[in-house]
């Protein structure tokens, strides 16, 4: 079993930056993938971005791109993502997930807040 542990949430101004960490613990993890979503009070979840860990291609939501960057520590068996020039649309909470196959996601983490104040 693997346990996701995001933190890094919070409250921010519209045009700063804030970044998510999202820590692995359990077995030993070698994901295929891993990604950050974000579900936003009356919508549905949405991935973000993601990242997979055999050539550390990269994925993103056409509207943050530009704005965010996911990276990982693999000696940390962590995963980040970097939010800069933050507008109030991004205010959601932000899950982590890993994935063992192309098939699905199979570990969430349990969220943490972001909101972007304008």
């Amino acid at each position: 079993q693997v346990q996701l542990v995001e933190s890094g949430g919070g409250l921010v101004q519209a045009g700063g930056s804030l970044r998510l960490s999202c820590t692995a613990s359990g077995r030993t993890f070698n994901p295929y993938s891993m990604g950050w979503f974000r579900q936003a009070p009356g919508k549905e979840r949405e991935s973000v971005a993601a990242i997979m860990w055999a050539d550390n291609s990269t994925y993103y939501k056409y509207s943050v791109k530009d704005r965010f960057t996911i990276s990982r520590d693999n000696a940390k068996n962590t995963v980040y993502l970097q939010m800069n020039s933050l507008k109030s649309e991004d205010t959601a909470v932000y899950y982590c997930a890993a994935s063992l196959s192309a098939d699905k996601y199979d570990y969430w983490g349990q969220g943490t807040q972001v909101t972007v104040s304008s």
